[in-house]
C-alpha cells in the first residue's frame, strides 16, 4: 500500500463494532409482548419509546462498572445515526431533522436517567418511570413493562461484557 494510500484511505467506523449489539437492543424493542400483553402503543411513538427503554437499560448496564464508557458513547451514536435515518425516510427533510434529533436525545437523555434510578430502585419507581415514559394504548400496564423491562436488565446483568459487546445477550 503506497503512502497516499494510507493518508487517504477511509479509516473504519468504530461504530460498526457495536452494530450486533444494537440489533440487539431494536429486536428486543421489537418483541411483539411490548405491544400484545404490555399494551404499548404500536405506532412510530411507541417504538421509540422501547428502542429508548431497551437501550437505556443497556447502557445503564455498560455504565455500572464504568469500563464501557466509549462502547457506551459509540452505542448512543449509533442510536442517532439510526434516528435521523428513521426520520428521513418518514420524510422529515434535511432542515429540520436536526432539530428533530436533537428533541429525540433530549427525550432519551431525561429517560435513561429515570430508566437508571428505575432499575436501581425496582419495583414502583421503574413503574412510574415507564408509565411517564411509554406511550400506551387502551390497555396499557406499565407494572407489566416495568417488570419485562426489569427481566430484560437482569439478563443484560447476566452478560458478560464480552458477549454484551457482540450483542449476545444472555438468555
Amino acid at each position: 500500500m503506497s503512502l497516499l494510500d494510507r493518508l487517504f484511505a477511509a479509516k473504519p467506523d468504530p461504530r460498526e463494532a457495536l452494530r450486533p449489539l444494537y440489533g440487539e437492543v431494536v429486536a428486543e424493542a421489537r418483541r411483539p409482548e411490548w405491544y400484545r400483553d404490555g399494551g404499548v402503543a404500536d405506532t412510530v411513538p411507541g417504538r421509540f419509546d422501547m428502542v429508548s427503554a431497551a437501550l437505556a437499560a443497556v447502557l445503564a448496564r455498560m455504565d455500572r462498572d464504568g469500563g464501557l464508557k466509549r462502547e457506551s458513547a459509540l452505542l448512543t451514536e449509533l442510536f442517532v445515526h439510526d434516528m435521523d435515518g428513521q426520520l428521513r425516510e418518514m420524510g422529515i427533510g434535511d432542515i429540520v431533522v436536526g432539530k428533530h434529533v436533537g428533541k429525540l436525545m433530549g427525550a432519551m437523555g431525561g429517560r435513561f436517567d429515570a430508566y437508571r434510578d428505575g432499575l436501581v430502585s425496582g419495583g414502583e419507581a421503574l413503574e412510574q418511570a415507564v408509565a411517564r415514559n411509554v406511550n400506551f394504548g387502551e390497555r396499557g400496564d406499565p407494572a407489566l413493562v416495568a417488570r419485562r423491562l426489569s427481566d430484560w436488565a437482569a439478563r443484560l446483568d447476566r452478560t458478560t461484557d464480552a458477549a454484551l459487546l457482540e450483542g449476545n445477550v444472555a438468555p
